[in-house]
């Protein structure tokens, strides 16, 4: 018996619900007009708390990152783990960016910054709130209490500041989690990229470009170092990567510098390879604070600007076995690639939780201002995340085992 078969009481109570494509990419657009980007998310926090509050959920509230907390009380809430299901509310979009929508007349694709990444994933995460509040009414409360967390701070030197907060708030009743992304439907994330990122700044004393010729300038350091760091040793396997993302500084053409920044992204696979490039990393830098160069007043300071644990369950994992077997129940196709992801899942994961993430309907352009996402595939998006849902919230409740048939 297939998971949609098993379960399909559950998705005839919200089935016209699941069929109203137009609904749900209404609402992704609703969202996406709202500017969040990473840091300044509290209006679309404030959109999604007074949403939460018109459906009648319970303990709604932010805490000081602005994240929006919610609860679907289950049948058992005392005596078992609680499921968490989240949705990260920022953008790498700056405030000023023009959020205007275009329809492709050809594909009926939706385009528009942050439409994907992730307004799709917050429609996703409170539409999931009002079909499982209708199913509630309906006499299908959950078996175990179901946390819904809009959170902030996932983009960028964002650190996963919002999902850190919330399991640290809600880790000792939290037995699963499922993250919502707004693109990569079929794809199942269960293993968490770690990450370090450093920003590096040089200081020197500067001057005019001709009068203190020889004076030491930051710039000229900063690009010594950028260039040895070009020059990392990253393992191949387990896969490490390093990227000078940004590098900036100085006051003018004719100006020596006197301080001058870059900022450095760190990944790998294993802990293990990424404390080892961390370390040819810091040893780089200690060079340039030695003698040689603190005698030409050239200072050079490092900052950890970001960390993302890594962790992972295993591909056979029953959490992992659901998701896949939920694609298939709801006619999508099983992404082969991408079971490793940078998501707010590294942060459950990192601590034993078992987490997948899981997008929610195709799309493309991901942090360009041509963004899409394919509206057609949200019902079956949603039909996915409800089943995957309902699952885990019976399995955490010990009603439900591996999907019979699955992959492993």
């Amino acid at each position: 018996m297939s998971l949609l078969q098993k379960h399909l009481y559950i998705l005839e109570a919200a089935r016209s619900f699941l069929t109203k494509q137009a609904y749900l990419s209404d609402l992704c657009v609703e969202i996406q007009q709202i500017a969040a980007p990473t840091n300044a998310e509290q209006k679309r926090a404030a959109w999604v708390e007074t949403f939460f509050q018109k459906l009648g959920l319970e303990d709604i509230f932010q805490d000081e990152v602005h994240n929006v907390y919610a609860r679907i009380p289950g049948q058992n809430a005392t005596s078992t783990p609680a499921l968490l299901v989240s949705a990260h509310t920022d953008t790498v979009f700056p405030m000023e960016t023009d959020l205007s929508i275009r329809i492709d007349p050809a594909t009926h694709w939706i385009h528009g910054p942050a439409i994907g990444d992730n307004s799709a994933g917050v429609a996703g995460l409170v539409a999931l709130a009002q079909l499982l509040m209708q199913m509630r009414a309906n006499g299908a409360a959950p078996p175990v209490d179901i946390w819904l967390v809009a959170n902030t701070g996932e983009e960028g030197l964002g650190d996963l500041r919002g999902m850190r907060a919330a399991v640290e708030r809600l880790q000792p009743q939290i037995g699963a989690s499922i993250v919502l992304e707004g693109m990569g439907l079929g794809r199942v994330v269960y293993q968490g990229l770690g990450s370090r990122r450093y920003r590096i700044t040089a200081k020197a004393p500067g001057g005019h470009s001709w009068s203190d010729f020889g004076t030491a300038s930051a710039i000229h350091v900063l690009t010594q170092i950028a260039a040895d760091l070009t020059r990392l040793k990253a393992a191949p396997k387990p896969r490490t990567t390093f990227n000078v993302g940004r590098i900036w500084g100085g006051r003018s053409v004719n100006t020596i510098a006197q301080e001058a920044a870059l900022e450095l992204d760190l990944r790998s696979e294993a802990a293990e390879t990424l404390e080892n490039i961390v370390s040819q990393t810091l040893a780089i830098v200690k060079r340039y604070q030695s003698k040689r160069w603190t005698q030409q007043g050239v200072e050079v300071l490092i900052e950890e600007i970001g960390n993302r644990p890594t962790g992972a369950i295993e591909a056979n994992h029953p959490l992992v076995q659901a998701a896949k077997a939920a694609l298939t129940a709801s006619d999508l196709d099983v992404r082969r690639a991408a079971t490793m992801s940078s998501t707010d899942a590294n942060i459950p994961l990192s601590l034993g939780i078992p987490s997948v993430c899981v997008g929610i309907t195709e799309g493309a352009d991901a942090h360009r201002l041509s963004e899409g996402i394919n509206p057609a595939l949200l019902p079956q998006g949603m039909q996915h995340l409800t089943l995957l849902t309902w699952w885990a919230a019976r399995w955490l409740a010990g009603q439900e085992n591996a999907p019979e048939g699955a992959e492993k």
